[in-house]
């Protein structure tokens, strides 16, 4: 009898124990998830001029493809090049400053086909490096007022993101047979 009472204590203080990790951990998810929507949100409303020298090069480019002009979304590439060479990662946190280093060397891998292909080429390149620069602004912030656009028929109806300077739409991703295709999904400031 004495073995069965001693049995089910240690059951109960088991479960019960169990029970407590799971509220606990239950807690620690809601916590971090806060602190991310935190982050985000101040990341999307955060001021920095840090970013303004890399965000002008890529709106010179994605109005040269708006435009059908590679020439042009080249040297917008050319920009973006140079700005991310000048960029002052000292200003940086030490959280930021890993998240920036993969986001950089993804982004100048793009940039530099951009700046070497033909426009269809630059296109395709134009999708990743779309999500790169919106990925530093959520990390960095900005200065500037920007729209962060969507058109559901880019990267073969799988739809693709770009950030523009002004509400109307203007799509890099088909230029003139498809000028006005998307919406804003929200703005970026």
């Amino acid at each position: 009898m004495k073995k069965s009472i001693y049995a089910i204590a240690f059951a109960v203080l088991f479960l019960s124990a169990c029970k407590n990790d799971q509220k606990q951990a239950e807690s620690n998810d809601v916590q971090s998830k806060e602190m991310q929507e935190g982050n985000n949100m101040d990341a999307d409303t955060q001021k920095s001029g840090l970013t303004t020298a890399i965000i002008d090069g890529y709106l010179v480019l994605k109005n040269a493809l708006v435009n059908e002009d590679s020439k042009k979304a080249a040297e917008g590439g050319k920009m973006m090049l140079a700005a991310f060479s000048n960029f002052d990662m000292a200003k940086l946190t030490d959280s930021q400053h890993k998240k920036y280093m993969e986001i950089a060397e993804s982004a100048k891998e793009h940039t530099e086909h951009i700046v070497k292909n033909p426009i269809e080429h630059q296109r395709e390149h134009f999708e990743a490096l779309s999500i790169d620069i919106n990925d530093l602004i959520a990390l960095v912030g900005t200065e500037k007022t920007l729209y962060q656009d969507f058109c559901p028929m880019a990267s073969n109806n799988k739809g693709a993101i770009w950030l523009s300077e002004t509400e109307e739409i203007n799509n890099p991703y088909f230029g003139n047979k498809m000028l006005k295709c998307g919406s804003i999904q929200k703005q970026l400031n």
